[in-house]
């Protein structure tokens, strides 16, 4: 465990990013992507996907000859003391996780580990995971020690999360390895300041706590984080109903509950529903895991039902607004990435409300400021996808603003009008807007619970 070279496997959201900033850390990093495309874009200085201030972090850590991408195992992990996986977990049908790239990851790099290594579990996988990796490095005479070292970054605001966090969790069986681990991130946070300032991130006074655990609660502690979170929002959105059913504000509703310190106001925002590649896994997964263990989470069940209605009870609403019919309505849908900040429109309610306004017999024209290029493939054939908020909007009936981009909720509510058919119908679905102000220029207002 003495020299400082990482290899991170795999160069997602939490690979490259963890990759980029340990080489400004003191470490010589290797990042593994076995994707040619994905591998070209990153050995010229660039991440494949959009996150604020990462090209600047990668492109000087590469010059620097400090992060080296490769797709070879035995390029990078014999060279290394310590091998994080960062690999893909798909769901499954049944919505368990899908762990063939982890296990694929743990056996290939056995064969290249040398004695003495340390290999980190960052990816989201369930409990009892690791304890089936350690049996494949049991096989080993080399001594592989395994932890698991679960992220809590937030897509948009990866770096941010990543510098200033709030808890650096490590679990394992061993505790000399687990103060290694620790370390690490200690030697991050010496550095962050430099990083902030290349990155354009904000920095801040900031202290976060280095947590301890066994290895299956480190496993449960991520998935877990991420499933109550997603119960807030469902559980907003549930209440949300309510409100629209008896002339209430949900807005004002979750400014109070949330003023309780016991509660918090963070995640109790109703709309659209959760989206993106952790939310939906990590609630499924944490079914799964319940089930495969003899446990019925029926909460988590609920949450994840009501979130699934959400964006069939937006399109309800706007239909019922227009006139009882949305076929032939020109419908402009403004934000198709799961949230601001990022390309991914993974699972994303912003594509779900154009795919199913098409599927209804609308003209749907998007716009996105960053997702555009990831949407194409999923959208229905025949959505437009335009380059400009004033290209979508043009001789519209109604607009969905479906994603919180600066772009959209800046924009003003004259100028959305300007453009619009008499209709002039305006659905906040992510409840950001001010109502007096759209109804102010004109339009008719459709919140969620308001």
């Amino acid at each position: 465990m003495q020299n400082k070279t990482v290899t991170v496997l795999g160069a997602g959201y939490v690979g490259l990013t963890t990759a980029a900033l340990l080489a400004h850390s003191g470490y010589k990093v290797y990042v593994v992507e076995p994707n040619p495309k994905r591998l070209d874009i990153i050995k010229q200085g660039r991440s494949f996907f959009y996150e604020q201030g990462l090209d600047e972090v990668i492109a000087v850590a590469i010059n620097a000859g400090n992060l080296t991408p490769t797709d070879s195992y035995s390029e990078s992990v014999p060279n290394s003391s310590t091998i994080f996986s960062s690999v893909g977990t798909p769901d499954n049908p049944d919505g368990s996780s899908n762990l063939t790239y982890v296990f694929s990851a743990a056996e290939e790099a056995a064969k290249h580990m040398k004695p003495g290594s340390v290999y980190i579990q960052k990816s989201t996988v369930p409990v009892g995971t690791g304890e089936r990796i350690e049996k494949i490095f049991a096989k080993l005479k080399n001594k592989i020690t395994y932890i698991s070292n679960p992220e809590f970054l937030r897509e948009g605001t990866a770096l941010f999360d990543t510098l200033y966090f709030d808890r650096i969790v490590a679990g394992g069986n061993d505790t000399k390895t687990v103060d290694y681990v620790l370390n690490i991130y200690r030697e991050l946070e010496k550095n962050r300041e430099k990083i902030s300032k290349l990155a354009g991130v904000e920095s801040k006074p900031h202290t976060g706590q280095y947590i301890h655990t066994s290895l299956n609660s480190a496993e449960l502690i991520k998935v877990t984080s991420n499933a109550f979170l997603a119960l807030k929002i469902s559980f907003a959105n549930s209440i949300a109903k309510l409100a629209d059913k008896v002339n209430a504000d949900i807005v004002e509703v979750m400014d109070a509950v949330g003023a309780d310190k016991r509660i918090g106001r963070a995640f109790l925002n109703a709309g659209r529903g959760y989206g993106g590649g952790c939310f939906p896994k990590d609630v499924s997964g944490l079914i799964a895991s319940g089930i495969q263990n003899g446990v019925d989470l029926e909460i988590m069940n609920a949450a994840q039902a009501l979130n699934e209605t959400m964006p069939g009870y937006i399109v309800e609403k706007l239909q019922s607004k227009i006139g009882g019919s949305l076929k032939g309505k020109k419908v402009a849908v403004l934000g198709l990435s799961f949230k601001a900040g990022t390309s991914d429109v993974r699972r994303s309610p912003g594509m779900l409300l154009a795919n199913s306004l098409s599927k209804a017999g609308a003209v749907v024209t998007t716009f996105d400021p960053q997702a555009n290029h990831e949407a194409a493939e999923d959208l229905r054939k025949g959505v437009i996808q335009c380059e400009s908020i004033e290209s979508a909007i043009d001789n519209i009936d109604a607009i969905i603003v479906a994603t919180e981009w600066p772009e959209l909720l800046s924009y003003s509510p004259a100028k959305y009008a300007k453009p619009m058919n008499n209709g002039k119908i305006f659905v906040d679905a992510i409840n950001r807007f001010q109502k007096s102000d759209i109804t102010s220029a004109g339009l008719t207002y459709i919140g969620v619970g308001r």
